[in-house]
């Protein structure tokens, strides 16, 4: 478990520091701001969706558990 965490924080840390230095690139070419507006949305987005997708996603069921439900016909498992 804490492998998995440590794991979890080196990729945060990753985007974080690439979309860091993309801004800083960007601010150093002298893009404009709206440029570099649309460079953190674009590096947000993918973030905000995953974490919708992960907090609002209930456990589904494997494909075992549909194909053996427990209750069968005749009271038979």
């Amino acid at each position: 478990m804490l492998n998995t965490f440590y794991r979890s924080w080196w990729v945060v840390g990753s985007w974080g520091a690439v979309v860091v230095a993309m801004l800083v690139a960007s601010v150093a070419m002298g893009a404009n701001a709206s440029t570099t507006v649309l460079l953190v949305a674009l590096a947000v987005t993918p973030v905000i969706v995953v974490v919708s997708l992960g907090d609002a996603a209930s456990p589904s069921p494997s494909v075992a558990q549909i194909l053996h439900s427990e209750q069968t016909r005749h009271g038979r498992s």
